[in-house]
């Protein structure tokens, strides 16, 4: 479980392709320094394990199914790309953000991307049939942050972005065209499933 507060945007530094998807390594410097083997960690909002790690070097290593490649934006990963990462709670951690399981529910594809004054106007269009869980003022996870959905439009939403989030994520990174793992909150989900089971 994680609270979609990123710690930071680390970089892919290898990349190798297995049987099953592959392997990639990225370089951090903060979340991996109390790492253990077989630890939980975010990765663009993606719960990944820890396969290995170098704690000199402050890499990390995680193995990525094809399923979980074809679900996420981690397909479109080369060396150099960043990740935003979160390592999971600790009970009695401040969730400063929402709680995100690190599931993720699909991608969606960025058509604007701007700044706005000081900060970023960031506007998303989800699949077909996922605008139900986009409601004005409710929390969803774009790559893992934790952010508050902003207006509304049948399949887009848009969400405004603090200068911080923009400095410290991988957010700036992105572009329109880019696709985001998106996690809906997990109470409108649970809703939907009560409702469709009368």
């Amino acid at each position: 479980m994680f609270s979609g507060i990123v710690e930071e945007a680390g970089q892919v530094i290898e990349l190798k392709k297995t049987e099953t998807g592959c392997t990639f390594t990225i370089q951090s410097e903060k979340v991996h320094k109390d790492v253990k083997l077989g630890d939980s960690i975010s990765n663009n909002g993606c719960c990944l394990t820890v396969v290995s790690f170098d704690l000199e070097k402050g890499f990390l290593t995680f193995d990525l199914l094809e399923e979980t490649q074809r679900a996420t934006n981690l397909k479109q990963l080369e060396q150099g790309s960043l990740i935003n990462l979160e390592r999971s709670l600790a009970v009695g951690d401040r969730i400063g953000g929402h709680f995100v399981s690190g599931h993720v529910d699909g991608t969606g594809e960025i058509v604007k991307w701007e700044r706005s004054g000081s900060d970023y106007i960031l506007e998303v269009e989800v699949p077909d049939g996922d605008e139900r869980y986009l409601v004005p003022k409710g929390a969803i996870a774009i790559d893992g942050v934790s952010l508050t959905v902003g207006e509304v439009n049948d399949r887009t939403f848009s969400v405004w972005i603090i200068p911080h989030t923009y400095e410290v994520t991988a957010m700036h990174q992105r572009k329109a065209g880019d696709l985001v793992n998106l996690e809906y909150d997990m109470l409108a989900k649970y809703v939907e499933k009560l409702l469709s089971s009368k």
